[in-house]
C-alpha cells in the first residue's frame, strides 16, 4: 500500500494531502499529515486579518505577475490549479464566497476558520492527521523511505511531501524545521528574509506618532538615487514605535529586494486627492478664518492632531507664527512636507514578525512540473518553503494552494513512473 507522509498541516500540505487522497481513490490508510499544533493550519486563520484572503479572482497571467521571486517557476502549478479552481473547491465544500477591492477572494462570512474547517475536515475524511513534530526525513541512497518524528517514532514513506512553512510567525508552527532537514538532505537554501511585514524608519517622531492610522494617503518607495518610485499605492497604513506597518506597508516590503545592500527611502502623500493647488486653495480657505491664530493652531481640520507638529517642524514655520503672516513661500514650504512627507528606511522588522518568508527551497533543485526534488527521489516541496514569494492580495495562498495540489498529485503518482 502506498505510503505518503506530509510534513506540515498548513494551507499546502492540508492541499497536498486532499489533491493525493484523490488520485489513490480516498484510501483513509495511505496518507498522514504531521502537524505540530493541536489545530492545522494556524496561520491560514490569521491571514487577511482573520477574514482569509484565500486567492485573488485573476487569470494566470496575473498571478505570476504579482509573484515577483521566481515567478514563470509556477507557471505549471499554476496551470494545474488556478485561482477558479480554489474558488470551486471551497464553494464546493459549502463555504461561499465573495470578490473585492483588488480581487481579493473572502468567505461571504468574513471568517477564516470556515474556510480552515472546510479543509480540515475534507483531510480527515480520507487522510491521518496525527500531531507530531518532524526532526529527519530518511532517504538512503537518494531516495525517500521514512520520516523520524522528535519522539523517535518512525513513519514509513514512499513519498515526502515538506510544507513547512517559512520562518514568519513561528507560534504558528512555522520555525524553519524543513530548511534543517532539506538542507541535510543535500538542498540549497537561499538567503531568508522578511517579506510583507513591518518597515524601521530612523525618523525620531515615528515613536511620537505610534498608533497613528492613515487612511486614503498614497505611499511611494524610492531606491535612493532614482527618481521613479519602486512602489506606489493609495490605501491605509499607521505608524509604529520603530516605523510603519499597515497594508500599504506590508505591500511595499515585498519591493525592497536588496534591503542592506541599497537604501530605500519613502514618501507619505497625506492628501492625494487634492494636488498642490487644490491643496494651496484649501489652505487659504482655512487660513482665512482663522487670522489671527498662531499657525500650530490653524491645521486641525485638515490633518490628524498628533501629525500636526512634526508636519510644522517639516516645514520650517515658527509655529507661534500668525496665519496672516504667512507668505506663499512658506505655504509652499507646508504643502511639500504634507503632499511629500519623507521617512528614510532603515530595514525590515523582524522576520518572526512578518506574514511571509522571502527565500526558500532553491527552485533549481525542484522539478516545476511535480514539485519533486532534482536530488531526492519521493521528496516534494509545497508552498511557502519554496524560493517563491508574491505580493499581498491572496496571492500567496494560491502558491500554497497551487504547489500543494500538484506535490500532492505528484507523489501519489510517483511508484507508477519508476
Amino acid at each position: 500500500m502506498k505510503k505518503i507522509v506530509v510534513i506540515g498541516g498548513g494551507a499546502a500540505g492540508l492541499m497536498a494531502a486532499v489533491a493525493a487522497a484523490n488520485e489513490l481513490n480516498n484510501d483513509p490508510n495511505s496518507i498522514t499529515v504531521v502537524e505540530k499544533n493541536s489545530r492545522p493550519a494556524r496561520k491560514v486563520m490569521i491571514t487577511g486579518k482573520g477574514r482569509c484572503n484565500v486567492t485573488n479572482n485573476c487569470d494566470m497571467n496575473s498571478l505570476i505577475a504579482n509573484t515577483p521571486k521566481n515567478g514563470k517557476f509556477l507557471y505549471s502549478a499554476f496551470s494545474n490549479f488556478n485561482s477558479q479552481d480554489t474558488m470551486q473547491f471551497f464553494e464546493a465544500l459549502c463555504v461561499p464566497l465573495k470578490t473585492e477591492r483588488g480581487n481579493r477572494v473572502f468567505p461571504v462570512s468574513d471568517k477564516a476558520v470556515d474556510i480552515v474547517d472546510a479543509l480540515v475536515k475534507s483531510v480527515q475524511k480520507n487522510c491521518n492527521i496525527i500531531e507530531g513534530t518532524a526532526e529527519a526525513i530518511i532517504a538512503p541512497n537518494g531516495k525517500v523511505t521514512a520520516v523520524k518524528l522528535n519522539d523517535g517514532k518512525i513513519l514509513d514513506a514512499d513519498c515526502v511531501v515538506v510544507a513547512t512553512g517559512g520562518m514568519s510567525y513561528p507560534l504558528t508552527g512555522s520555525t524553519g524545521d524543513g530548511y534543517r532537514m532539506a538542507k541535510s538532505l543535500g538542498h540549497t537554501v537561499t538567503p531568508l528574509t522578511p517579506s510583507l511585514v513591518g518597515l524601521e524608519c530612523h525618523e525620531g517622531f515615528c515613536t511620537r506618532l505610534a498608533g497613528l492610522s492613515l487612511k486614503n494617503v498614497t505611499l511611494s518607495v524610492f531606491e535612493n538615487g532614482k527618481k521613479k518610485p519602486i512602489y506606489k499605492e493609495m490605501g491605509e497604513m499607521l505608524f509604529t514605535h520603530t516605523g510603519i506597518s499597515g497594508p500599504l506597508t506590508l505591500s511595499a516590503s515585498a519591493h525592497l529586494r536588496y534591503m542592506g545592500k541599497k537604501e530605500y527611502s519613502a514618501e507619505i502623500d497625506l492628501k492625494p486627492a487634492l494636488d498642490e493647488a487644490q491643496l494651496d486653495k484649501r489652505l487659504l480657505r482655512d487660513f482665512e478664518e482663522l487670522l489671527n491664530r498662531d499657525f500650530a493652531n490653524s491645521l486641525d481640520k485638515l490633518l490628524p492632531k498628533s501629525i500636526i507638529p512634526v508636519i510644522i517642524n517639516m516645514s520650517g514655520i515658527d509655529p507661534h507664527t500668525k496665519v496672516n503672516q504667512i507668505s506663499r513661500e512658506q505655504r509652499q514650504a507646508l504643502i511639500n512636507a504634507i503632499k511629500h512627507f519623507k521617512l528614510n528606511i532603515t530595514g525590515f522588522r523582524p522576520i518572526e514578525e512578518a506574514i511571509i518568508t522571502s527565500g526558500g527551497i532553491s527552485v533549481k533543485e525542484i522539478d516545476p512540473a511535480t514539485m519533486m526534488s532534482k536530488l531526492i527521489d519521493g521528496l516534494f516541496f509545497a508552498g511557502e518553503i519554496i524560493d517563491v514569494d508574491a505580493y499581498t492580495g491572496g496571492f500567496n495562498l494560491q502558491i500554497a494552494f497551487s504547489t500543494g495540489v500538484l506535490a500532492g498529485e505528484n507523489a501519489a503518482k510517483y511508484k507508477e513512473e519508476i
